[in-house]
């Protein structure tokens, strides 16, 4: 019996590897190539309209679709299409510097407490506890509204708050791989703590954070829309995706358009960076198993 269950074992675990195998690198190059096309879209927004994303033209005021402006205007007569991609750069800015401050602040801090322990860990560990007691958006809010609205604001307050996030996800990482005998080995040849660390553990922890912080990017990107729609983020006459959102609810029934397609750009942003994420996962978890 045991020789009759090892063959479909193995045949599944062949079949299993297979398709992994066939989906990450495709999933990962979908995504890329959508991340590449929203970049060339955003950073090349000059080359595509020579339309201003701030300028008034109340003459042009909620013109649909088409002709001289290809997504419409809104009620200031803004031309959509050109504040749609002017506004991407304004999210991808977000998404960066959130993404980039949490996990750098989440890693260092995250490193620290696994690898000193004790204490350390100990008062850390409480810190990211009571972090975790808080509902995330509400307290982003509460920092916000106390500073006052502006994109200045949103970074300090995320900045307070997400690195937790990242301290527990390196912090699991990095107990394990203290304890593997290369990492013993190393502290056994002489060499200082800080070489270690960077040299043989941040490295092998690396995988899982990059894979956390590409799915993360669409999160930050949702929470910037998300504090610019209630109006304590982004300020006018700046474009960004969430704000210009909100600008054209009072018009849904009669300008759809407003609102439409800078929702369909958030979308379009969350789908790449969950095709990334996911692929990436794949690909190293096929990586892992060979």
């Amino acid at each position: 019996m045991s020789s009759e269950l090892s063959v479909p074992g193995s045949l599944l675990t062949r079949v299993r590897t297979g398709v992994t195998s066939r989906r990450g690198p495709t999933i990962l190059v979908i995504g890329t190539v959508m991340l590449g096309l929203l970049l060339v879209a955003c950073l090349g927004a000059p080359l595509f309209t020579d339309q201003s994303p701030t300028a008034l033209h109340p003459s042009d005021a909620l013109l649909p679709p088409g002709g001289e402006h290809l997504f419409g205007t809104n009620q200031y007569g803004q031309d959509i299409f050109a504040r749609t991609l002017y506004g991407g750069r304004v999210n991808m800015l977000i998404g960066v510097v959130l993404v980039g401050t949490a996990m750098l602040i989440g890693t260092t801090v995250g490193l620290i407490a696994a690898w000193r322990g004790g204490w350390v860990d100990a008062v850390i560990g409480r810190i990211v506890d009571v972090g975790f007691a808080f509902p995330f958006l509400v307290l982003v809010i509460a920092i916000v509204g106390l500073r006052g609205p502006g994109l200045v604001s949103l970074f300090i307050a995320v900045g307070v708050v997400s690195w937790i996030f990242y301290v527990r996800l390196v912090r699991s990482d990095v107990l394990v791989i203290k304890e593997q005998n290369y990492i013993i080995a190393a502290q056994m040849s002489g060499f200082s703590a800080p070489r270690v660390v960077v040299r043989h553990v941040l490295p092998n922890a690396a995988a899982q954070l990059l894979v956390f912080a590409t799915s993360d990017f669409v999160y930050a990107v949702l929470l910037g829309a998300s504090v610019s729609y209630l109006g304590l983020g982004v300020q006018p006459p700046t474009p960004e995706w969430g704000a210009m959102v909100q600008a054209g609810q009072n018009f849904v029934s009669s300008a759809w358009w407003i609102s439409f397609f800078p929702g369909l750009a958030i979308v379009y942003t969350g789908i790449t960076f969950a095709a990334l994420g996911d692929g990436l996962a794949e690909v190293l978890r096929v990586g892992d198993s060979r």
